[in-house]
């Protein structure tokens, strides 16, 4: 049996090397989430709903919960998860970025039918390469 403490959020930390408002661009923006994670129909407004087209998982529905500019965006991610971008100004020319994804529970299952407990595992890789290696990438070029 798993424990509780298997399911708690994703968080990935990057500390980048670009001013707040470069690091903002990417997190807060259609094509700057796009430029790095995947193609949306995203608009830094609150209660706005979008679509992540996810390749072969097809679209999900998306709503912007929260926007604080060059500090906090948060959105729900289909029917169970929310995503929250982070950004800390360190210096003129460092930004902290932290993702969560949280929402994860261990008696449901996405939208495809896989359990949460094993699709967790996955994103926690998945949000690795992401955050560390193809944002850092985009973003310091």
């Amino acid at each position: 049996m798993e424990t509780k403490e298997t399911f708690q959020e994703i968080r990935k930390t990057v500390v980048l090397h670009a001013p707040l408002e470069k690091v903002w661009k990417a997190a807060a923006t259609s094509e700057g989430i796009a430029a790095w994670w995947m193609p949306n129909t995203f608009e830094p407004i609150v209660g706005h709903e979008f679509i992540l087209h996810a390749g072969q998982f097809g679209d999900s529905p998306c709503k912007v919960t929260e926007i604080i500019p060059e500090s906090r965006v948060s959105f729900n991610w289909g029917k169970d998860w929310q995503l929250t971008f982070e950004l800390k100004g360190i210096d003129e020319q460092k930004t902290e970025f932290t993702l969560i994804h949280s929402g994860w529970d261990e008696s449901k299952a996405t939208e495809f039918g896989q359990p949460h407990s094993i699709v967790r595992g996955i994103m926690d890789g998945g949000w690795e390469g992401i955050v560390k290696k193809r944002l850092k990438e985009y973003i310091e070029g």
